[in-house]
């Protein structure tokens, strides 16, 4: 005759995830802005200053309008090189990327590496009901996979 068990029947236990996982957890919430009607210099400058290569750009209002990175700064003084102008005056609104790919703040640290692996992006402006709450880097989602594989991927 077998054993039987006393203690009745058992509940299904679920593995809670403990670990943080969303964008909003790892993305860097305060940020160097700026806005259209700066000049290059002015952003060239703030990037030495705050060791950044990139950034959103708002308008007054506080609304996501583009974004300027080194490299749109690097096109254009290459091209003023070549035509014999100076940069250094011109506003940021004439260099910044307009077509801007945001990501939402509640999406999986996995789905944005999937984003950043289809798009070929370094950074995501993170956005929450309309409005920049942050923005999220690849480097930021290495280091949020890191912390993860402490938890869960032994």
């Amino acid at each position: 005759m077998g054993i039987k068990s006393f203690q009745g029947a058992r509940k299904a236990v679920k593995k809670e995830f403990e670990a943080p996982i969303l964008v909003e957890d790892y993305m860097t919430a305060k940020l160097v802005t700026f806005n259209p009607e700066q000049s290059i210099l002015e952003v060239m400058e703030a990037f030495a200053k705050h060791h950044i290569s990139g950034g959103p750009v708002l308008d007054n209002n506080g609304f996501l309008v583009g974004i300027i990175s080194e490299a749109d700064c690097m096109k254009r003084i290459s091209e003023s090189r070549y035509f014999n102008q100076p940069i250094l005056d011109k506003s940021v609104e004439k260099y910044m990327s307009k077509n801007v790919q945001t990501i939402p703040h509640d999406i999986s640290i996995f789905d944005a590496a999937g984003i950043f692996d289809k798009h070929n992006r370094r950074r995501l402006p993170v956005m929450k009901n309309g409005l920049l709450v942050g923005q999220i880097s690849r480097k930021d989602v290495v280091i949020a996979a890191l912390k993860l594989s402490g938890q869960n991927w032994k």
